[in-house]
């Protein structure tokens, strides 16, 4: 059998025409339905939620310092008590020997010779001289005779180098009028054996003592 390859040339056929229309307006109103679900279709929304942050931890706690003390004074500085060391052997005298007599010492410049001063001399004290020693002691003052009061005088006086009595001090004295008494004695009649230096007369100070007592 063979085709008939004219039979499409003979036109349209209404009802297949119908049928072509009626598919594509179905899938036209397939497509309408379907597109809201398609170009409409949204994301759903984001749902924000918020997550507390844990806080911070505490601070350490720091080592506290160390309280501050002060600092003692310094004791006062006592020296050491010297220990007597004793020696094992006796000391070596290393002074050079001089020469019997020596020669003349002549200076750089040749003037005289320096010579060492002499040590100073002992001091031979005042004494009493004992052919006067009767007139030492003063008269008895009538007022206090009378009185019958009796005293003690302590002066200080100065023997010059002939052995009178120079100056006189008061160191203490029951009344002035036997302290007068005293010192009129002393400048007028007292006599020492001078002090001396050396065999030197020279002055000096000396204490000396009064009593006035009444005889019975």
């Amino acid at each position: 059998m063979y085709a008939d390859r004219h039979a499409g040339a003979r036109g349209i056929k209404p009802v297949s025409l119908g049928a072509s229309l009626l598919v594509n307006g179905a899938v036209v109103l397939a497509l309408i339905y379907a597109a809201p679900n398609v170009v409409g279709h949204k994301e759903p929304p984001i749902k924000i939620e918020f997550i507390p942050i844990p806080p911070p931890p505490p601070p350490q706690p720091q080592p506290s310092a160390a309280p501050h003390r002060a600092t003692p004074a310094p004791l006062p500085y006592v020296p050491k008590p010297d220990v007597p060391v004793p020696h094992l052997t006796p000391p070596i005298d290393i002074t050079p020997s001089l020469p019997l007599n020596p020669g003349p010492i002549v200076g750089l410049d040749d003037g005289p010779a320096v010579q060492p001063s002499p040590s100073p001399l002992a001091l031979v004290g005042a004494t009493i001289d004992p052919r006067h020693a009767a007139d030492f002691q003063p008269p008895y003052p009538p007022s206090e005779q009378r009185a019958g009061r009796e005293g003690r005088v302590v002066v200080r006086v100065l023997i010059g180098v002939d052995g009178r009595v120079k100056q006189i001090e008061k160191v203490s004295a029951t009344s002035d009028a036997f302290f007068d008494a005293t010192r009129r004695q002393a400048l007028g009649n007292w006599r020492f054996k001078p002090a001396t230096r050396g065999d030197v007369p020279v002055e000096q100070w000396k204490q000396m003592s009064v009593t006035f007592v009444l005889q019975g």
